[in-house]
């Protein structure tokens, strides 16, 4: 029976709605499909076929089983953050959009663990167990508005990585609808190492283009007994970079160690959350460690110690939470704070060795002079996962082209010295090509090996990921051909 409401002589339209058995959850009119165009990564932009917002589990696995009897081409989408166009419909997808499946299920706090729909907030699942006493550790830039359902397509960190992990880290779980709509359970006790293969560190990652994640169980953590942060103003870049491998060199391993360059603070310093950092200064670290208060002050000390014997100008310690906060949101708040002092942005996520930074920071300043493009520097330090921003005018022809070059040209520099192109932004449409500054052919053909076991036909989430076909292509072919020979 065809849903009241819906106007399409396209019977994918109406059959798609009849699985959602409602109008409003479904959109296909072209106006209304613009704002499904792309993610965060607004460079590429196409429009879905449709987007279906399903309720429950039941009710995706029977949108991915139509679409993959039907050959439609389909992925998945959450709250659309995601900076490197995972979400944007390269071939007219079905979107399944997950925001309604935004649920808390369950919080065990005794076993230390909640259950939670992939449409849940990553902010609100912390704001819902803090009065217990726990939080939930992951925190990427977007928290408050970014679903956990896309922090684990992404295998998302934050700025709280470098003492405790990234999303992989930090699930137990996974209730996954496969792409021929079958549903499964990994990690259905709880029990992250089960014997055999490791299939929520396969999915944790991989993007959307393995499956799509409809369940969540993931670890939560007892607030730490004290936090003290602090900020540390240097004159020099490279006198700050190096401090951030002397502090971890040191033994000392801080909850989280953040940098912004220059163009970075005029930036955050324009924008909604101002503290007043030196408008001289070349770079500030943020600085917070926790743990048993007893030792907080000895941890503080140490760094203090390593960052003037690296020319620090000076210190500041956060008064109070209220101080603490503030300063946490203008961190936070750096990638949209571009917005302030130029038109456009585009956002990288390369990582290296904490040891190259002073080296890698110094050939991202050439590659913003040679492109003629400003690039900020606001990064997890701690961890040597850098995001050059690069700022550009896309109005002006070329500009965004430039962009996209000095952009790949920063994460050759990541990848020359032992690094690589992605840390927690995900590869997507934006870096699949620089796939091949860190594997071979052959390794990025076992890759789309497993994907193939779980997505044959190529249906969910096409064209992400891995480099477009080309020279891949050819080898795997070659193979094949050389396989059918020795079995004759």
């Amino acid at each position: 029976m065809a849903v009241k409401g819906i106007k399409s002589n396209d019977r994918h339209i109406m059959n798609l709605a009849n699985i959602v058995g409602d109008a409003r959850s479904i959109v296909y009119h072209k106006e209304d499909l613009i704002a499904y165009d792309c993610d965060g990564f607004t460079l590429h932009k196409h429009l879905p076929k449709a987007v279906v917002f399903p309720k429950n589990t039941e009710e995706v696995a029977a949108l991915v089983k139509y679409c993959s009897d039907h050959q439609l081409p389909f992925l998945a989408r959450g709250a659309g953050t995601g900076l490197s166009g995972g979400a944007i419909p390269l071939n007219g997808e079905v979107i399944i959009s997950l925001v309604r499946m935004k649920k808390l299920l369950s919080v065990d706090f005794e076993n230390r663990r909640a259950v939670v729909q992939p449409g849940f907030v990553n902010l609100k699942l912390t704001n819902s167990i803090a009065d217990k006493g726990y939080y939930y550790a992951p925190d990427p830039s977007s928290q408050y508005c970014c679903t956990i359902g896309g922090n684990v397509a992404e295998n998302a960190g934050g700025a709280h990585c470098l003492k405790y992990g990234v999303t992989t880290n930090h699930i137990l779980g996974l209730e996954v609808v496969l792409p021929n709509g079958e549903i499964v359970e990994i990690g259905a006790n709880g029990i992250p190492d089960e014997p055999g293969y490791d299939l929520l560190g396969l999915l944790t990652g991989s993007e959307g283009t393995l499956g799509i994640v409809t369940k969540i169980t993931v670890r939560i953590l007892k607030n730490p007994e004290a936090k003290k942060t602090v900020l540390a103003y240097f004159d020099k870049v490279d006198d700050g970079s190096q401090a951030v491998s002397d502090i971890i060199s040191a033994g000392i391993v801080p909850a989280a160690l953040e940098m912004m360059d220059k163009t970075a603070i005029e930036g955050v310093e324009a924008a909604a959350f101002p503290v007043g950092h030196p408008k001289d200064i070349e770079a500030v670290l943020l600085i917070e460690v926790d743990g048993i208060a007893e030792g907080l002050d000895e941890q503080i000390n140490q760094i203090l110690e390593v960052c003037k014997k690296r020319n620090v100008r000076e210190v500041r310690a956060a008064k109070d939470e209220a101080e603490r906060g503030r300063w946490w949101a203008n961190r936070k708040t750096g990638f949209g704070a571009m917005g302030a002092i130029s038109p456009d942005y585009l956002v990288q996520d390369g990582v290296i060795p904490r040891s190259r930074l002073p080296e890698v920071l110094s050939r991202i300043n050439k590659i913003s002079e040679e492109s003629g493009l400003r690039i900020a520097n606001i990064f997890h330090a701690g961890d040597g996962n850098l995001h050059p921003l690069v700022l550009f005018d896309a109005r002006i022809p070329g500009e965004s082209e430039k962009a996209l070059e000095a952009g790949s040209a920063c994460l050759q520099a990541c990848a020359d010295v032992g690094g690589t192109i992605t840390g927690e932004h995900g590869v997507g449409i934006e870096k699949r090509e620089e796939m091949r500054f860190v594997f071979t052919d052959d390794e990025i053909i076992a890759q789309t090996n497993i994907r193939e076991v779980f997505n044959p036909h190529n249906l969910l989430n096409a064209g992400k990921l891995f480099p477009m076909p080309g020279r891949c292509v050819e080898i795997k072919r070659d193979l094949k051909e050389k396989e059918t020979v020795i079995s004759q």
